[in-house]
């Protein structure tokens, strides 16, 4: 019966490799982003020759949004696969961020929410600096959404402060005298 159970466990921890095409399609999908990044850029610069100051400052924001979701994107793929697929094993690279290795999933989610909150202030302001084309109950939407995005961020921050504290109480008590 252990033999059937070992194998169980193998077979169920093996298969955290079927992560690794998710990665892979992210790593495609930055290519994407560049892509798409470089079309923005060459169509933004003729334009922006003529353009206001405010406009100008709203096509930069764009390209500043694709850079977010860029480095979120490039976050994930090497947090997640070190938290989930495998460790890296390139400590010696001199090139190495020094946060790889050192992200937990729950630093991984609050980077997530950042980001995400960082977009949405990028669209808000985006559309304050483009007030003129924007109708009323778009702006109320659009701040509504940034609001949520905001508080659910801090609520994630709380949780995840509130679990770390839980966790150091239960570690501070199994490590007394007797407590076992």
């Amino acid at each position: 019966m252990k033999r059937i159970e070992n194998a169980l466990e193998s077979g169920i921890f093996a298969s955290r490799w079927l992560l690794a095409p998710f990665y892979i399609g992210l790593v495609l999908s930055l290519a994407l982003l560049l892509v798409t990044f470089v079309r923005e850029f060459f169509e933004f610069v003729p334009e922006a020759l003529h353009a206001k100051t405010s406009n100008v400052i709203v096509m930069v924001l764009s390209l500043v949004d694709i850079v977010m979701v860029a480095n979120l994107v490039l976050i994930i793929v090497f947090a997640g696969y070190e938290i989930f697929v495998s460790k890296m094993h390139i400590t010696d690279h001199e090139d190495r961020p020094d946060w790889m290795g050192h992200i937990t999933f729950s630093d991984l989610k609050i980077k997530l929410m950042g980001t995400i909150v960082a977009i949405s202030g990028i669209e808000l302001l985006k559309t304050f600096v483009n007030l003129k084309n924007v109708n009323q109950e778009e702006i109320i939407w659009r701040l509504v959404l940034h609001l949520t995005f905001v508080v659910s961020g801090v609520l994630f921050a709380l949780m995840d402060r509130f679990s770390e504290a839980h966790h150091a109480v239960e570690e501070a008590e199994d490590k007394k005298p007797g407590s076992h």
